[in-house]
């Protein structure tokens, strides 16, 4: 997987454990030699390592993953098997905190572009079209993904999965039908990327408010919609975090949980497994 994180909140401190090495540097009482009190005096003290400021830590840290992206953009090679399909125009990659069962960016590769809010990014028409036919042969490599991991449970698929005659076998499930082609309206990462993601939101790296709504409201705009109309609410900052902090609903039945994370992470569960039968 690729090492970007989908927002702020996925960057885990890892402090030192109470019983990790460093807490270890002094010998025990039990074990030392007497100490001379002069020589104790006398000896130079040692001084605690330098460190940033705390302020500065947080903003640091935050920088370093708003631009991690570019480095799938400027070296795709050197990532091996997380980046899955690299074009003179694109690199696609797996994200690294799925929000679902296929959960994949696609990176333009345009200098011109790349910085770029996508409402910015898509008003270049030309700029805009070669993402789309990008984006569209993502999505099929991302149907095809889901097909493979949940093919063998659908019911609808079965007719295929079964199908002795290779070359006729029927189509089965419409797996591209699955798939989410967008963008975040604010996105929090400083370079464009696309959104291809199943629509099952099945995935323990759901969780907080922001991560399901950012999915589930207009605050996830389709690529086919843009670019947006100068009067489109969804350009809006207000609207959209609004949308962020909206209650939670289902994506399948529409079922409202207001603001109790705990009951629709319980409901999604039981979605999917429904959901992966049809």
């Amino acid at each position: 997987m690729a090492e970007q994180a989908e927002d702020i909140d996925d960057i885990v401190d890892h402090p030192t454990g109470a019983n990790s090495s460093e807490q270890h540097d002094e010998p025990s009482s039990a074990s030392s030699k007497p100490k001379n009190a002069f020589a104790e005096l006398m000896a130079p003290k040692r001084k605690a390592p330098a460190s940033p400021e705390p302020e500065k830590r947080p903003k640091d840290k935050a920088a370093r993953w708003r631009g991690a992206l570019v480095q799938y953009i400027n070296d795709p090679s050197s990532f091996g098997s997380q980046v899955l399909q690299v074009t003179p125009n694109t690199v696609l990659i797996k994200d690294s905190f799925p929000k679902a069962t296929v959960h994949l960016l696609l990176l333009p590769r345009s200098k011109k572009h790349y910085l770029l809010r996508p409402n910015e990014a898509f008003a270049d028409p030309a700029f805009l079209a070669i993402v789309r036919e990008e984006a569209a042969s993502a999505a099929k490599l991302a149907a095809a993904e889901l097909e493979r991991l949940l093919g063998s449970f659908s019911v609808s698929n079965k007719p295929r999965l079964e199908a002795t005659d290779y070359a006729n076998r029927p189509p089965g499930r419409d797996y591209l039908k699955e798939i989410k082609v967008g963008m975040h309206a604010h996105p929090s990462m400083d370079h464009l990327h696309v959104h291809i993601i199943s629509k099952d939101m099945h995935s323990p790296k759901v969780k907080h408010k922001k991560h399901y709504n950012s999915f589930n409201t207009e605050f996830f705009i389709p690529l086919v919609d843009y670019p947006l109309a100068d009067d489109d609410v969804r350009r809006d900052v207000g609207f959209q975090n609004g949308n962020l902090s909206k209650d939670f609903k289902c994506w399948r039945c529409g079922k409202d949980f207001g603001n109790k994370f705990t009951q629709l992470k319980k409901h999604l569960e039981e979605e999917f497994e429904e959901w992966k039968k049809e």
